[in-house]
């Protein structure tokens, strides 16, 4: 992906965003503008490689708001927030909602490009590990029913023995299971496939 990140910018002034927009696309980014928040949530979710540049005071829906709104209708994406002087704390308080950045006006171009490639660079992470987790639920899925219950078995550190207790099977057939969800999982070692269960959001507790 990521060389083809999608950079959004809301804000209500024309001149802002028009500029924003001039620099952004100069950088090589595509470029979506918004002239409210609404604007932006009515194109929600985004996918992967998209990321968001936000005024914090706007009329509606602030940037506080925007970012709320924005955990109600899909996964936030990489998010600077874009303040005045006075607005610091405000801006602290958009982080505590997922903003990954706040850049205080006036700012100089080289401020706000350093800040976009490091939401590009996290909106990067979020697709690889997307993609991760899209190819370890599929492996999962390739796992018979008995394997499968091997497989939570396994992760939530059960014996074989246990785990042969539990499903009337042979600790002998529980081994045989367990290789062949090694395989198919292509997890090498225990903690392996303890962190694939738990990327998958299975409960490594037993629970089902």
């Amino acid at each position: 992906m990521p060389n083809d990140a999608v950079i959004h910018i809301v804000d209500d002034e024309v001149a802002v965003r028009q500029s924003l927009a001039f620099l952004v696309s100069a950088a090589g980014y595509a470029v979506r503008v918004h002239e409210a928040a609404q604007d932006f949530l009515d194109g929600c979710p985004y996918p992967a490689g998209h990321c968001l540049i936000t005024d914090l005071r706007m009329p509606d829906i602030d940037g506080i708001g925007l970012l709320r709104r924005m955990k109600e209708c899909g996964p936030p994406i990489p998010t600077i927030v874009i303040t005045g002087h006075g607005d610091v704390p405000m801006a602290v308080a958009a982080m505590k909602e997922g903003a990954l950045d706040f850049i205080e006006k006036p700012f100089e171009d080289t401020l706000l490009m350093d800040a976009i490639e490091r939401i590009v660079g996290r909106s990067t992470q979020l697709w690889e590990q997307s993609r991760e987790h899209d190819a370890i639920r599929e492996r999962i899925t390739s796992l018979s029913e008995r394997e499968r219950q091997v497989f939570h078995g396994i992760v939530a550190g059960k014996a074989n023995k246990t785990i042969a207790y539990e499903h009337d099977l042979s600790p002998r057939t529980v081994e045989v299971y367990r290789a062949n969800v090694m395989a198919k999982m292509q997890s090498k070692t225990l903690p392996e496939l303890v962190r694939m269960a738990i990327a998958a959001g299975i409960p490594t507790d037993g629970s089902r």
